[in-house]
């Protein structure tokens, strides 16, 4: 399970470390071209389900950091359908990988 440090004082949120390497491009891509937008994500059950979202822009405090050290194999229809959703109004929505029915999302403060 990997973790997202967002802010400073950081708030941590933790995602799956596929997830967080797919997100780790698209949130790079759209910061390095100065875009700011929304960040969404469903909650898991355990802390209380819901949604969570959060605003990045090019001075956000961002750290990501990965339990496993391999990287894993990146989905180019995952990173598409991520980059389509982070350029719409709405902004990122974390969904699942294309091809999957697996929850990739898990949030804790």
């Amino acid at each position: 399970m990997g973790m997202l440090m967002y802010g400073s004082p950081s708030i941590e949120f933790s995602f799956d470390d596929r997830a967080l390497a797919h997100l780790q491009i698209v949130i790079t891509a759209k910061l390095r071209r100065r875009e700011s937008f929304a960040f969404s994500w469903a909650d898991s059950p355990d802390i209380g389900s819901g949604r969570s979202s959060i605003w990045l822009d090019p001075s956000s405090t961002l750290y990501y950091r990965f339990y496993g050290s391999r990287v894993p194999a990146i989905n180019r229809d995952w990173i598409d359908v991520l980059m389509d959703s982070a350029s719409s109004g709405g902004g990122l929505h974390l969904t699942a990988e294309p091809g999957t029915t697996a929850h990739t999302a898990q949030q804790h403060r």
